[in-house]
Formats: C-alpha cells, structure tokens, sequence
C-alpha cells in the first residue's frame, strides 16, 4: 500500500517552543502509523501505555477504541488516508486539520472524503486526551455517517 507521509517540518512554526515541536512530534508519529500506515500494533506497542481519554463519544473510551474504530474502517476502506493541511500547537494542545480519503482516485479531490480536525493533548510525552470534529464531504461518505452513528459509547463528553 502507498501511503501518504506526513511532513512535519513542513507545518512547524518558529514560534513553537522545544516542547511544543516534541508534542508535535508524538502526534504525528501517532497520525502516521495509524491513519496512514495502518499499523496497530505499533500504535499498541508504542502508545498502548498512555492514558488516552477519548471525548468522540462514539468510540470507546481509551486507545483500544480508537484502535478498533479505525481497523474496522481500514478494512472496509484499505486505502484510507490522512492529508494532512495544517498542524497548530498550543502547549500540549496538538491540532491537525486533514482531508481523509477512502479510495487513492479521490486523494487530492476537495469533493470528496472528509474534513477532520484532532485536538490531541500531550502531557509528559504521553497522548492523555483527544478530541475530534468530522465533516463528511460528499453524499456516500455522509450517509455512511449517519448510519453508524448516534450510540454513546462513553461517558466522556465532547468538551
């Protein structure tokens, strides 16, 4: 599978602080392996021990819930991918805006897809928190959202 690589030298700021470009750093090594690579069980080896608070309150809470949200999507959409457009640091407030593709013919195509920003919070270099907005682009990918969604799956809230 050809996977699309994130560049985060592309997206770093001179203002960003060392902590900042470390926090930086962590999500997008976390983004990597598992919107593009698809590798889970780096993402369990590598992050498995961070308390992960989930605030999507349709997956459940922890890593283990993002992890199976995400394979299951990648195995119905193998060719599922992050672009990232923009990182933003605050602190250990981590940001990154993507178009997420399901089908490589439709990677670069603005109609197509979905519109996501993750707010990742970084604390001691563990990923503590993560919050997400997800706006479907086109019909299929909208209708596929309103099937699947609707059940909350913990009690985290999304603030």
């Amino acid at each position: 599978m050809e996977t699309q690589k994130i560049d985060l030298q592309k997206y770093q700021k001179a203002s960003w602080t060392a902590q900042e470009v470390e926090n930086a750093t962590i999500v997008v090594d976390f983004v990597q392996h598992i919107m593009n690579d698809h590798d889970f069980e780096y993402i369990r080896k590598t992050y498995g021990s961070h308390p992960y608070k989930q605030h999507n309150q349709s997956m459940v809470d922890g890593l283990e819930g993002v992890l199976e949200v995400v394979s299951n999507f990648a195995k119905t959409y193998p060719d599922y991918m992050y672009d990232v457009k923009h990182i933003y640091v605050d602190g250990e407030h981590v940001t990154v805006h993507s178009h997420a593709t399901n089908d490589k013919k439709h990677r670069g195509n603005p109609q197509k897809g979905l519109n996501i920003i993750d707010v990742w919070k970084v604390e001691n270099g563990q990923i503590t928190e993560h919050w997400d907005a997800v706006q479907p682009i086109h019909g299929q990918m909208r209708f596929y959202f309103w099937m699947v969604g609707g059940k909350f799956k913990n009690e985290n809230t999304y603030f």
